[in-house]
């Protein structure tokens, strides 16, 4: 199977007497899709957040790339290679697609990217946005402000910035919330296009699209993981369908 390049041992989180994730604990392989799925409330989202290092495990450890990272803060793991989209989409709608990127870019190199300055004036940051903005499919749209994109085309567009941060790892938190058919379908034709190159870590509602996409799928119900395999193996799982799935999966 090889060596994870993420692993989570007995990650556990509460708020009070609220255990929000319970000894969770789950690998992400090189060039797999690992899904989380779960009902609303089972500690999905705040099991990402630990993940990304925007909330602090209260037990368990992270380890990313063979590295513990428990401790590490959001921007250390980032610049190692952990980049997150997130729930609710976060894009600049003032400023160009390009900006959005090079924004992302400029954030994992340290450049001293200004916005009222030409586009072309940054160009080791410009080709690595451009190049971000074509693999999910934007680049035609690079001038266009973000405040004037689909609702598609700006979930596209966080994929994008989260891919200009140069990410050996993809935290992706309902990337297709909010989609229609045709939007999700593009999305989900992005998605599998990215797993060859990345490892993701994707918490999605959407259950056709994460049996479509998924290699593994966990199962978190209540903050604890009640089941792992490939999609058949959750399809089958009885503990599975009576929790969450239902009688139409």
């Amino acid at each position: 199977m090889g060596e994870p390049l993420l692993e989570l041992r007995g990650l556990t989180k509460a708020f009070g007497a609220l255990k929000v994730t319970q000894d969770v604990s789950l690998t992400v392989l090189p060039g797999e899709i690992h899904a989380v799925i779960g009902p609303n409330g089972a500690g999905k989202t705040t099991l990402v957040h630990q993940v990304s290092g925007t909330l602090g495990p209260d037990a368990g450890s992270i380890h990313f790339a063979g590295r513990d990272v428990t401790r590490l803060p959001l921007a250390r793991r980032a610049r190692l290679g952990l980049a997150r989209s997130f729930q609710i989409t976060a894009v600049l709608p003032g400023f160009s697609v390009l900006e959005n990127a090079a924004l992302a870019v400029q954030a994992r190199s340290g450049s001293s990217f200004r916005f009222w300055r030409a586009a072309a004036t940054e160009a080791a940051l410009n080709d690595t946005a451009l190049d971000a903005l074509a693999r999910v499919g934007l680049q035609d749209r690079a001038t266009t402000l973000a405040g004037d994109l689909s609702h598609g085309e700006r979930r596209q567009l966080e994929l994008a910035i989260a891919l200009a941060m140069q990410p050996r790892l993809l935290l992706l938190d309902e990337p297709l919330a909010g989609a229609g058919p045709e939007e999700t379908e593009r999305l989900v034709g992005i998605l599998a296009g990215l797993k060859a190159r990345y490892g993701i870590l994707l918490v999605e509602h959407d259950m056709a699209a994460v049996f479509a996409l998924a290699d593994r799928i966990s199962v978190l119900v209540y903050g604890q993981v009640i089941a792992t395999g490939t999609p058949g193996e959750i399809r089958a799982n009885a503990e599975v369908r009576a929790a969450y799935l239902g009688e139409d999966h």
